[in-house]
């Protein structure tokens, strides 16, 4: 496990823009919401394994106010096959997404452009495009009682127009694979 100290503050930063493709090869991009939830994640992690129920509720449970999820796979599959386009496809047909996109950063650029640590690796932007929270969904992957408290009240401070708090904590997770 990656527990990452040392951030870059990101909070308060425009967010970076990129168009990515799902599984069946439709592009997304973060805005047009009321928010929009960035996940940095992967198939073969046990900690984004574990938050990704509680990380699909928030995303179903805001979805109706507005909020835009996208969960966003980097990690290079030519040294970790589980994380492969025809893997994620597979997770996306049995339906562990929901209706949410699960995307492929292939060329990792939108990791690095968000600094993208762990997965998972959360982070909220507001509908004006500025990122508000970024860190983990909770305080322990281990509990799923925790609902991803962390992301929710995010969400619900940014959907009230307040700072959330936290703003930020350390994203908890495996590292991202970078491409060697």
């Amino acid at each position: 496990m990656a527990k990452i100290e040392q951030l870059e503050p990101m909070v308060g930063r425009t967010a970076p823009t990129f168009s990515l493709p799902d599984t069946a090869g439709r592009l997304h991009s973060p805005g047009g919401a009321t928010a929009t939830v960035v996940v940095f994640t992967c198939n073969h992690c046990p900690y984004a394994r574990a938050w990704h129920r509680r990380l699909v509720a928030v995303a179903d449970d805001y979805k109706a106010r507005g909020v835009k999820t996208l969960f966003i796979n980097p990690n290079d599959a030519s040294r970790y096959p589980a994380d492969s386009l025809e893997k994620m496809a597979e997770r996306v047909a049995a339906g562990e997404f929901s209706d949410h996109p699960y995307l492929r950063d292939e060329s990792q650029e939108v990791a690095r452009a968000y600094t993208a640590e762990t997965t998972p690796d959360v982070f909220v932007i507001d509908a004006s495009g500025t990122i508000r929270y970024r860190g983990a969904p909770d305080e322990d992957y281990e509990r799923e009682e925790l609902a991803a408290g962390w992301l929710r009240a995010a969400l619900d401070a940014v959907l009230a127009g307040t700072d959330p708090d936290p703003a930020e904590t350390p994203p908890v997770g495996c590292t991202i694979k970078w491409r060697l």
